[in-house]
Parts: structure tokens; C-alpha cells; sequence
């Protein structure tokens, strides 16, 4: 049975969800219970307000009550909101995180539909990537993110693909290096970089070193619309190029092939539009960074006038694939 178009257009219950999320409503009620003045007191909330907003999540069934005692206790469905809950989703909730506070910007997204712009600049003064820039605590919540969408899909990304080709692979916009490191486990005659930005960048270089990959991958700070480290194997590109429109992805794929030479490969994993990525996926990425999902078809046709041609498609995760991109031969 569908849902009432209200239903389906309430606020107050997700609202409530991300800002449990935000307080640790969870950990802080832990498996014991509390009450909303306890829970008020640890978390510098309005103890009145906060027992109402307590007494929606029961109706949702986020968290139940003892009517006795109470205690407020989070349910199955809410233990999901700790930090160390295993499905990792309180990155994406938390407002005070780069993904939950990029969502919120969807409270704008008029201003997106009517102009073509991304809502997040018109909310926060400037775009999602300079505000991660601006603060370090957004970073950080981002690059956690980024581990947590690829903890179960690193693995598979590295052993579903024939990485062995590729002697040295630069990961371009490769964060904290969480890809890379497991490729380089899965295929120990393989060496590779990460490039990005100088906080991910000295994160990648940690991950190597505690992995015991030091000696086998490196990292360097830098920007993929600046020139690439030259001459490698291939040239990764996971999860970027649905961040930006056209033009900047035409600018990303460009710098790669520049980079590669004559006998360098583009590899390109994304999530596809229908396959691994809807259209609430899509419209948030244009709401955020102006970005789109877009189908392999459209990848292949964005790589052309970059001098790439497609190769090989290959599915290495649930919900995401790797198109393979060869240097175009120039005549004569």
C-alpha cells in the first residue's frame, strides 16, 4: 500500500532521527535507559523539549519507554545511531557532520530547482568542498564517510578487477588511501599514490604505514584539476566524477590522460543511474555539489572529446562499476 503524499512529505520524524542522532541520544541512553531529564542533563538539552521529542521516536519506534521507571532505551531500529553500530549510518545523520549537514541543504533544494545551482552554497556561504576545506572537523566526519561507504566494497572492488596489469596505479582523489591499501594487499606486485588534498593526503600516507605498505605506496598532496603525477599504469577514479558537472569532469578525465602517455589506462568506478544509484541519489548530488549520476553510456560519451575510449566494463561491488578507459591513438 503506498503512502499518503503527507506521509511521504513529513519532516518531523527524520528531523528527530538525525537530531537523536546528533545529541548520542543512543549511547548516552545505552542499553539501561534513561530518563529525559538524565538525558537532558548529558547532553545540554531542554529537558521538556527533549521528553517530547523522545515520545516521537517511541511512536516511531526508534526508541521505546518503560512507563514506570521512565526510561527512554533506543530500540533495535534505534541502536543504529550509535557511532559504533555496525551498519556505520550516524556519519550521514549527525549535523555536525559533513554528511549530515550536507543534507539539510535539501531544505533548500527550491533554490536548486529554480536556478540550477547547488543548494548547499545558497545555505552555508560557500560550496561542500570549501567548507571541508574550512574546517577540519568536516573533513574528518568526510573521510570517515568515505570508509565507511567502501568497508565492505574496498575488498571486493580490489580482488573483482585485474589491477596485476597495472605495475603502478595513482589513485586520483583517492582520500585516506582505504581503496588503494587493499588493492595493494591483493596484489602484493603492485605499487601505487594516492593524490588529494594535504589532510587526506597525510591520512592516506598513516593508513600505508600502519598497513605496512609504506614501502609500496606513497602519498601526494595536491588537486585532481592540477597537473597528475606522470607516467603510471592506470589512473583510478573512484566515486569522483558524480561530484561535478560536465565540464569539471571533462577537466578531471583530461588531466588523467595527459598524465597517462600513450600507453595508460582511466579507470572509472562509479555507482550507475539504475545501476547502484537512484534518482534521490542523483537529485541529491545535484542539490550538493552540482554533480550527477550519470549511466555508462553517458561516461563514455563524456571521455571522448578527453581522448579516452572505452575498453572494458567490468562489475567489481554491489552497485558499482569500473569502466575501463584507453588513451585514444591519434592518426598517423
Amino acid at each position: 500500500m503506498k503512502q499518503p503524499i503527507l506521509a511521504m512529505a513529513d519532516l518531523a520524524t527524520p528531523m528527530a532521527i538525525r537530531v537523536a542522532a546528533t545529541l548520542g541520544l543512543a549511547e548516552h541512553a545505552g542499553s539501561t535507559g534513561a530518563t529525559a531529564a538524565e538525558l537532558a542533563s548529558e547532553t545540554g538539552a531542554s529537558a521538556p523539549a527533549l521528553g517530547r521529542l523522545l515520545d516521537h521516536l517511541v511512536t516511531a519506534g526508534v526508541f521505546a519507554l518503560d512507563a514506570e521507571s521512565g526510561r527512554y532505551r533506543p530500540t533495535d531500529l534505534g541502536a543504529q545511531l550509535r557511532e559504533d553500530a555496525p551498519e556505520g549510518i550516524k556519519p550521514l545523520l549527525d549535523i555536525h557532520s559533513a554528511g549530515g549537514r550536507a543534507e539539510l541543504a535539501f531544505a533548500d533544494l527550491l533554490e536548486t530547482v529554480t536556478t540550477g545551482a547547488p543548494a548547499y552554497e545558497h545555505r552555508y556561504g560557500r560550496g561542500f568542498w570549501a567548507d571541508i576545506d574550512a574546517e577540519p572537523r568536516l573533513r574528518r566526519s568526510f573521510d570517515a564517510q568515505m570508509n565507511w561507504r567502501f568497508r565492505a566494497q574496498a575488498p571486493q572492488i580490489a580482488e573483482r578487477f585485474g589491477w596485476s596489469r597495472f605495475p603502478r596505479i595513482v589513485d586520483v582523489g583517492g582520500g585516506n588511501g582505504v581503496v588503494l591499501a587493499e588493492i595493494l594487499r591483493a596484489h602484493p606486485a603492485v605499487r601505487g599514490e594516492v593524490l588529494d588534498l594535504a589532510p587526506s593526503a597525510t591520512a592516506a600516507a598513516d593508513r600505508f604505514a600502519a598497513a605496512g605498505l609504506a614501502d609500496r605506496a606513497g602519498a601526494v598532496p595536491g588537486s585532481f584539476f592540477d597537473p597528475q603525477p606522470p607516467g603510471a599504469d592506470a589512473y583510478l577514479l573512484s566515486d569522483i566524477l558524480h561530484d561535478w558537472d560536465d565540464d569539471h569532469a571533462r577537466r578531471i578525465l583530461t588531466g588523467c590522460r595527459e598524465a597517462a602517455g600513450e600507453d595508460g589506462a582511466v579507470v572509472v568506478i562509479e555507482p550507475l543511474r539504475n545501476q547502484g544509484a537512484g534518482t534521490a541519489m542523483d537529485l541529491f548530488m545535484l542539490m550538493c555539489f552540482g554533480g550527477r549520476e550519470r549511466t555508462a553510456e553517458e561516461l563514455t560519451a563524456l571521455a571522448a572529446p578527453c581522448g579516452l575510449v572505452l575498453r572494458a566494463t567490468t562489475a567489481v561491488a554491489e552497485g558499482r562499476t569500473a569502466l575501463e578507459f584507453a588513451v585514444a591513438q591519434r592518426p598517423g
